[in-house]
């Protein structure tokens, strides 16, 4: 008797114990628990300490995941300038554009790396003008 009241017991404390598992391991998999990336010129930040800001269902959440230079150029969340494009915006979106990314983002956000637009060609061969020593720096702290 006293056997099977220990090892319903124990099965019980196996259950109870693979439950709190199971859910902690399901937490850590919740996209909330991952880094928020996007990038501006080819720069790519960690915004998640913005996640207000750009975290799911947030109001900058389009910017997510992709350079969108374009869209922080125009402020704009239109779909078509989610992207790197510079092409035809105005002097005044230029100038906007740069005052958002050093003022903003290069002194609030760690840069995490660069896209390949910074590092490749259009036909994805090394770009020779690339130089790292003249990119916004980043230290892999930063990473961390």
């Amino acid at each position: 008797m006293a056997t099977a009241r220990i090892c319903v017991l124990l099965l019980v404390l196996s259950a109870t114990l693979a439950e709190d598992l199971k859910l902690k391991h399901k937490t850590s998999r919740e996209p909330e628990s991952q880094p928020i990336y996007m990038a501006i010129k080819g720069v790519v930040f960690d915004v998640t300490k913005g996640k207000e800001f750009y975290g799911r269902d947030a109001p900058y959440n389009a910017l997510v995941g992709k350079d969108c230079t374009r869209a922080v150029a125009k402020m704009s969340l239109d779909p078509a300038d989610l992207t790197s494009d510079t092409t035809g915006l105005s002097e005044d979106q230029l100038e906007s554009l740069e005052s958002v990314f050093e003022g903003t983002y290069k002194t609030k956000y760690p840069i995490v790396g660069y896209t390949a637009s910074r590092i490749l060609t259009e036909d994805g061969s090394p770009n020779k003008d690339f130089r790292p020593e003249d990119q916004p720096l980043f230290q892999s702290k930063d990473e961390f």
